[in-house]
């Protein structure tokens, strides 16, 4: 005959979230209290398109009112490319699609810094299609080589 065990009619109590199954308590961020939170794909892109919107907005007055939006991909492929960037006119609205910009690109050293040069790019090159202005003319002092 097989035994029970003791306290096993008892209902166990729900586990609190946060802790591990040996009761240590509450567990803490992955890279601890002392060193910065790791970001990850999506927090750079998104970084880098309001830091250089923000850039930009500051030389350009008419970019106030322009909205910049960050999407995984474009809504339908209509032809043998895929498109980058969406530039609405009369909405004033720029939306930039990260996989195709971070996955389609053809970077010479994949790192971070390569990549937010990409992403920066993309940007210039979609406003320089809203304002009607040569993208590498809206920032050139970013890009003078020293």
């Amino acid at each position: 005959m097989p035994r029970s065990r003791p306290g096993a009619s008892r209902a166990r109590a729900p586990r609190a979230r946060g802790r591990d199954r040996h009761g240590r308590g509450l567990r803490s961020s992955v890279t601890g209290p002392h060193l910065p939170i790791l970001r990850g794909r999506i927090d750079v892109f998104e970084t880098t398109v309001a830091d250089t919107a923000e850039y930009l907005r500051g030389l350009w007055p008419e970019l106030e009112m322009v909205s910049f939006e960050v999407a995984g991909l474009p809504r339908a492929i209509t032809g043998p490319a895929v498109d980058r960037w969406n530039v609405m006119h009369r909405e004033n609205r720029i939306i930039l699609y990260r996989l195709p910009i971070e996955r389609m690109s053809k970077l010479h050293v994949n790192d971070e810094a390569h990549l937010r040069m990409v992403i920066e790019g993309c940007v210039l090159r979609a406003v320089g299609e809203l304002l009607g202005k040569d993208p590498w003319d809206l920032a050139p002092d970013r890009f003078r080589h020293h």
